[in-house]
């Protein structure tokens, strides 16, 4: 389809505070006579990919997220993301869609600094790494709704979000279902993922979730993400099938185990892998970032005391730093 059915007079409406190149090159994109967009995956399972995405699919996907948080041509939107993927695209997808006011900073740790005193949006759009920046600043702007995507949060930034009282979303989605198909609300304990506007899910049988929508090109989608199906449209997040170790028989889910391990080391940052074996097939190893606080075998012996039988790493591995996207991701790989 052609998306010059939306005036160009609308983008004179952006208030651009940063680089406009990669701005402009987008939307010189959005506007031109192909049905799709470039976009890429943020390689976090693996090497990132090209993917075209149907301008289409943007739009419904848009429309969705504008429907859910009411967004219309009063709105003013905040965007602190990189345009070169796509939380920053469809954010301005989202502010085409509603005619709404759109601001963009250069993208960096602390980008409510920027914001005038008093201003007020309806809509931000962040990572874990920039939720500082909005605590440091929210009692001089009022943001109505924030979204949080692109990594986890820690038990820390959770905390934080609960008792400042912010309207916080985690964000489930990918590049390939045009940002977010469900979101969790962080200020309330033991919640959900809840689907959008159209999104239904559903299981495979290895427990991993399908996402349904008509009214997306891809119709039904499978990934390889664990779930607990609540409901058709709500989830609880597992995690990654890809992830999970074989050992000796023993299924160990690294997310799960390491949700344990925080609430006992919430300062450090560590990941669980796993790596062939030839005892077990496969063994859990325990990556920490920093330098050692007290002995590895102190550090097994509390891993093993909190995690399921069998559960604990059969080996530690500090390293200087943990290889991550561009978006604050892990990757998952011994150093």
């Amino acid at each position: 389809m052609r998306s010059m059915e939306f005036p160009t007079d609308r983008v004179e409406k952006y208030m651009i505070k940063s680089d406009t190149t990669v701005f402009n090159n987008f939307l010189t994109e959005w506007y031109d006579d192909k049905p799709y967009v470039i976009a890429h995956t943020s390689g976090s399972t693996g090497t990132p990919k090209k993917i075209e995405l149907l301008k289409s699919d943007m739009i419904h996907s848009a429309s969705a997220t504008c429907t859910f948080f009411g967004i219309n041509d009063t709105s003013r939107l905040f965007l602190p993301l990189s345009v070169d993927y796509i939380a920053g695209k469809m954010m301005i997808i989202r502010a085409i869609m509603s005619n709404a006011t759109l601001d963009i900073v250069t993208p960096s740790t602390d980008p409510f600094s920027a914001i005038a005193t008093g201003s007020s949006y309806t809509l931000a759009a962040i990572v874990p790494s920039q939720l500082n920046s909005l605590i440091k600043n929210m009692q001089r702007i009022n943001i109505e709704n924030i979204i949080i995507g692109g990594s986890p949060l820690s038990n820390e930034q959770l905390n934080m979000i609960i008792s400042s009282g912010l309207n916080a979303w985690a964000t489930y989605g990918m590049t390939e279902t045009c940002s977010h198909v469900a979101l969790k609300k962080l200020s309330v304990k033991n919640s959900f993922f809840e689907a959008l506007p159209d999104i239904t899910f559903d299981t495979d049988p290895r427990g991993c979730l399908m996402i349904k929508c008509a009214k997306m090109s891809w119709k039904r989608l499978i990934t390889n993400d664990v779930v607990e199906l609540k409901s058709p449209t709500a989830f609880e997040w597992i995690g990654r099938y890809d992830n999970i170790i074989n050992s000796g028989g023993i299924k160990i889910n690294p997310e799960q185990d390491e949700a344990i391990l925080k609430k006992i080391w919430p300062d450090k940052t560590f990941f669980i892998v796993g790596r062939k074996s030839e005892q077990w097939g496969e063994e859990s190893v325990l990556v920490i970032e920093g330098e050692p606080w007290t002995s590895k075998q102190l550090i097994l012996q509390q891993a093993k005391d909190s995690l399921p039988q069998y559960h604990a790493p059969k080996a530690i591995i500090f390293t200087p730093t943990i290889t991550r996207t561009s978006s604050g991701k892990i990757k998952r790989q011994l150093p």
